[in-house]
């Protein structure tokens, strides 16, 4: 069966992805704009009850609570995705990343190690990037393009720099420590092809 295939199989059936999409966003709302206030976030976005973590949910939930964010809280929608990617990168990294490999990957040099973690989360994308597609250019760029994901509304602003956050994290921690991952302005506000550079300061 084909990668393309697959994608499309996703689709129609409803693309799923980590649990901590939302576990690690709800833990920084709570933190920023409070228990009330994130409960409210969750009713909007029709979110019951937070996932156990130990099994896989329907993307369409961590986009309806990304479009709920960004209406409830405009100026902090942003902080709010980027502290979240963060920790979801570290979890990755404590709990789905072998030791080993963690291991290896700081240890050698960042033009080594930037390749070999490119394709392993090439591998594995699916599970936080959901029905979007990712197409990595090399070790050091990337696109996530959501054109062809059935969004029913282009997605806020806060689930892209969601995206960022998390690769700066992963190769902060397993490639330098002075990489930074930043989304390319796309050519009009509601592209859903947005591309991505990683670059060491």
């Amino acid at each position: 069966m084909s990668n393309e295939t697959r994608i499309r199989g996703r689709r129609r059936s409803g693309a799923l992805i980590g649990p901590n999409a939302i576990l690690q966003a709800v833990a920084v709302m709570e933190e920023l704009l409070g228990k009330a206030e994130t409960r409210a976030i969750l009713v909007d976005a029709q979110i019951h009850s937070l996932p156990s973590g130990e099994h896989m949910i329907p993307e369409v939930q961590a986009l309806r609570l990304h479009r709920w964010l960004a209406l409830h809280a405009p100026m902090g929608a942003l902080d709010i995705a980027e502290q979240a990617g963060e920790r979801t990168a570290d979890y990755i990294i404590a709990h789905r990343i072998p030791r080993a490999a963690a291991w290896l990957l700081r240890r050698l040099p960042a033009s080594l190690a930037a390749p070999l973690l490119m394709a392993a989360i090439r591998q594995h994308a699916w599970t936080f990037i959901g029905a979007g597609v990712f197409t990595p250019q090399g070790a050091w760029r990337f696109t996530i393009d959501r054109s062809a994901a059935g969004d029913p509304m282009m997605p806020p602003d806060s689930l892209f720099r969601w995206y960022a956050a998390v690769f700066t994290r992963l190769y902060r921690e397993l490639v330098a420590a002075d990489c930074t991952c930043r989304m390319i302005e796309p050519g009009a506000p509601c592209d859903p092809a947005r591309a991505y550079r990683i670059s060491r300061s």
